[in-house]
């Protein structure tokens, strides 16, 4: 049986660098390393399915 309606399956998240402090929207399942924009430190790393988070998480958006 085939679903009609799918759903989403993945989020974005709003993440802090411990570093400095910058803020920044990143994907859930990143298939790539995700720097942070000011400082350069490693936020995210792939794993196959979802992203080694390496930062504070302060919010999730779908």
């Amino acid at each position: 049986m085939v679903r009609t309606h799918r759903e989403n399956r993945s989020r974005f998240h709003k993440v802090k660098c411990p570093d400095c402090e910058n803020e920044q929207m990143i994907f859930e399942k990143a298939s790539s390393v995700v720097d942070c924009v000011v400082c350069g430190r490693v936020l995210a790393e792939p794993s196959g399915g979802k992203a080694l988070i390496k930062a504070d998480i302060l919010g999730s958006f779908e």
